[in-house]
């Protein structure tokens, strides 16, 4: 295919995107659309990894002016919810793939595919077996040694064809006989070696209810859903790629065309999480995490509730691109493209996490004022804030130190500092609880004439702190979070141990923290830089009328510079 550079300024396309060009020009007919599909299984919720899939379907469908179908792959009624399909479908939505009127169903298609599979039967390409599961993995064989046949392999036609109607029909107890295609048992692949294409299971179905008791199995089912939506390119993940002669064998055997390509790209992983759908689904069962929207798990649901916005999701796919293989990518990266989207659209405030009482003896007592800060200083257009100041404020412990260490440039006996969009302070007094010996609070004097925007200041000084006025600070509870595993690779040695690799410290719940009184009134799922900590948004699963409780999204520190982690 003569393939055009791409101008200055333009990205080379990937190597699915020259597959679909060549299709485009060569193999499909004039005029012709591309169609993709996304096919969840609806037994769990999306995660990141997830979105890489999503992304890679959606965007090229709408690239290349083709359709993109979302079809759920319900054909396991044993796992299978109408909560998780309401919950992907919300999922798309948030983050901006929505797949519109075209929401399919697997299971709408269950009498056609049973149709082919007798087809399949009529051709002698299937038959009925008797076989456990048990025995059935053992006839296959290894990678190394080839597959003993069925003893029920060359049943006739017509007494396949009536034990697959009697299957149908719900004659025989779940397990007791399964359809397998009649492939080549001493195949090197071994998913040619004569796999299962339905099994009996006698269970309710979340959506044809009692009107089955057989199901097809992913690998018969998918290539045919594609092929009656009138899909052009499966595109899925390389886990799939030893089962693409699978596919392209039911296809062929059926004689079905124009018949849908099976092409797979790279798998994501993210560093410090877990993106296993059956790892998740046992930290969620097993109380590890608070739900599926637990903040620390990389499930669209965690992710905003941890107040990740779906263009910092985005931008981070861009930025990775489309791979051929397992791909490994630095949390960091994630993070980054967060740090991008939040910086300058969200307000900076100040929040005191671990407060330290300060006294300022030499303002009135019955004084306050009310001074203007910016809302963003990188975005001007958002306006200023008020925020009251009055005699007794609070500062963060760390930002006091009575016996200072060399370059510590906050707070000490002696040692002025500016408070942020007020004055410089000086500490004149320590105040001990008589108890426990600790600091309880500093006595501190203001200079009035050093108020910030006056232009006005005799001296300078090095350090700036954050504070809130006590009397008018609103109390909330701060979440502040941590990578969820302590070495991921670890689960690639030993599966049953991956407990052990849960980070203890994922979490730390600081109370009673104090933050200005603009953020009582904060709505759910809102988001603010709080100074010198981070970007933090409300949660709407603890937050109450009374108390608002704030999930810490991402620390200020960017830890990815130059293309890697520091």
């Amino acid at each position: 295919m003569d393939i055009k550079k791409p101008s200055s300024g333009q990205e080379a396309p990937n190597f699915l995107e020259l597959m679909i060009e060549h299709d485009l020009e060569h193999e499909m007919s004039p005029g012709q659309s591309i169609f993709t599909r996304f096919p969840p299984e609806p037994n769990g919720y999306l995660h990141i990894g997830s979105a890489y899939a999503i992304n890679i379907n959606y965007s090229l469908a709408a690239k290349y002016g083709g359709v993109f179908h979302l079809r759920f792959d319900d054909t396991n009624p044993l796992k299978e919810d109408m909560e998780y399909v309401n919950s992907i479908i919300e999922d798309m939505r948030w983050l901006g793939f929505d797949p519109g009127n075209n929401i399919f169903y697997g299971s709408d298609y269950s009498s056609r595919i049973y149709d082919y599979a007798v087809r399949l039967v009529d051709k002698h390409a299937a038959y009925v077996c008797d076989l456990s599961a048990e025995e059935i993995h053992e006839y296959r064989g290894t990678l190394t040694k080839g597959g003993q046949d069925s003893p029920y392999r060359n049943r006739t036609k017509e007494e396949n064809l009536d034990l697959l109607e009697r299957m149908r029909k719900g004659e025989f107890a779940t397990g007791s006989k399964v359809l397998r295609a009649k492939i080549d048992m001493a195949s090197p692949n071994i998913n040619l070696r004569d796999p299962v294409l339905y099994r009996i299971i006698h269970a309710p179905h979340y959506r044809t209810r009692e009107e089955w008791c057989i199901y097809p199995m992913y690998d018969f089912a998918h290539p045919l859903q594609d092929a009656i939506e009138g899909i052009t390119h499966s595109l899925c993940s390389i886990e799939f790629r030893d089962h693409r002669p699978l596919y392209e064998w039911v296809l062929n055997t059926l004689e079905i065309s124009p018949a849908p390509r099976q092409r797979e790209f790279g798998r994501l992983n993210l560093t410090g999480t877990v993106t296993s759908k059956r790892y998740l689904r046992e930290l969620v069962s097993g109380g590890y995490a608070d739900g599926w929207d637990d903040p620390r798990l990389p499930t669209f649901k965690g992710l905003r509730r941890r107040g990740f916005t779906p263009g910092s999701i985005k931008a981070f796919l861009k930025e990775i691109g489309v791979a051929r293989d397992y791909t490994t990518v630095d949390i960091a990266m994630l993070e980054h493209t967060l740090r991008d989207d939040l910086k300058a659209a969200v307000p900076v405030v100040m929040a005191v996490l671990r407060p330290l009482k300060v006294i300022l003896t030499n303002y009135p007592e019955d004084r306050s004022e009310e001074l203007a800060l910016p809302n963003n200083p990188e975005d001007p257009s958002l306006g200023d804030r008020l925020v009251p100041f009055s005699r007794v404020l609070y500062i963060e412990k760390e930002d006091f130190m009575e016996h200072p260490a060399a370059g510590f440039q906050r707070l000490a006996p002696g040692q002025e500092v500016r408070l942020k969009g007020a004055y410089y302070i000086s500490c004149e007094n320590i105040i001990r609880d008589p108890d426990t010996g600790e600091i309880a609070e500093l006595h501190c004097t203001y200079d009035p004439l050093t108020k910030s925007g006056t232009g006005f200041s005799s001296r300078k000084v090095k350090g700036t702190i954050h504070w809130v006025s006590e009397c008018h600070a609103v109390k909330a509870d701060v979440r502040l979070y941590d990578k969820l595993l302590l070495d991921e690779e670890a689960l690639q040695d030993d599966e049953a141990a991956w407990q052990d690799q849960i980070n203890p410290d994922f979490l730390t719940l600081l109370t009673d923290c104090l933050v200005e009184p603009v953020l009582a009134d904060a709505s759910l799922e809102s988001k603010f830089q709080f100074m010198r900590h981070g970007y933090f948004c409300v949660d709407y699963k603890h937050s109450t009328p009374e108390k608002r409780v704030f999930n810490r999204i991402v620390p200020l520190k960017d830890k990815w510079k130059g293309g890697k982690a520091k």
